[in-house]
């Protein structure tokens, strides 16, 4: 079987929950992990929405999250900031006009307990995780906002 990242609250491609958005209680979906390959010692997630009118929307980045349990802890590992200018996770949020955007978590398998990163960016996560990422998995959901929504 192959590292995969599955959520109890919507399947591979379907729409993501209200309550996992800025319109709900913008806290994360429950993450379950499968499959770890061998000498995965810590995750990474990163969270974002490539339909962004503006490009590439980053909604979470996390690190040095536990390996050892399928259900992925998500205020168990360390935050940085994401392009609402917040640490932690910031939920799907595209405009009303907008038809429905994608929303992709990226899981990354780390062969290190522990990422030394020098900054609280996106990049920053990217170049520590350069070298140590033993595989990935990746979970889209979308969502979308009725029209007069603000």
């Amino acid at each position: 079987m192959a590292f995969k990242v599955t959520s109890a609250a919507f399947a591979d491609g379907s729409t993501i929950p209200r309550q996992f958005t800025c319109d709900g209680n913008d806290a994360p979906p429950p993450l379950t992990i499968v499959d770890t390959p061998p000498g995965t010692r810590s995750l990474a997630v990163i969270m974002d929405d490539p339909d962004a009118p503006d490009g590439t929307f980053t909604h979470w980045l996390a690190y040095d999250i536990a390996a050892d349990t399928a259900e992925l802890v998500a205020n168990g590992g360390k935050t940085l900031r994401n392009d609402f200018g917040r640490k932690g996770y910031g939920g799907p949020c595209p405009p009303a006009a907008d038809k429905p955007h994608r929303y992709t978590f990226i899981v990354y398998a780390v062969d290190v307990p522990s990422l030394s990163i020098k900054g609280d960016r996106r990049e920053d996560l990217e170049t520590a995780l350069g070298g140590h990422v033993l595989a990935t998995a990746r979970l889209v959901g979308k969502y979308g906002r009725a029209p007069g929504h603000l």
